[in-house]
């Protein structure tokens, strides 16, 4: 009896963007003086949600995606980073991370997170 390979699962990864303003500190041995200073940053974040559409057509309704993050946002944007209570040293690193345990409570499928800035380039991703 010979069987036939099983379709592969079709997924579905719907992503949402966002930014926020922040101030931060950071204490390092290269270009260490001025990342010692107070400075700011535009972040930008991109958080990833995988999943096969429900009846509705929806990974998840964006709506409700938006006003999570909106939540969230309002914790990061126009914040000093260092006094942000989960975050740690405020690497992009850390607020990977920090994004990731602040929605993945009330976001199911919730797969990456992204963390930049644009003027300098730098970029951060975390997947599972």
């Amino acid at each position: 009896m010979s069987t036939s390979p099983q379709p592969a699962v079709a997924l579905h990864e719907l992503s949402q963007r966002f930014y926020f303003e922040s101030a931060h500190t950071l204490r390092r041995t290269i270009e260490a003086e001025g990342s010692r200073r107070v400075h700011g940053h535009t972040y930008e974040a991109e958080v990833t949600v995988r999943g096969t559409p429900d009846a509705g057509g929806m990974v998840i309704d964006l709506a409700y995606l938006r006003r999570t993050i909106a939540t969230l946002r309002e914790k990061l944007d126009h914040h000093f980073l260092d006094e942000v209570e989960g975050i740690g040293i405020p690497t992009l690193e850390n607020l990977c991370s920090y994004i990731r345990r602040e929605l993945e409570p009330q976001v199911p499928g919730l797969c990456a997170v992204s963390v930049w800035r644009q003027a300098s380039g730098d970029r951060c991703a975390l997947r599972w």
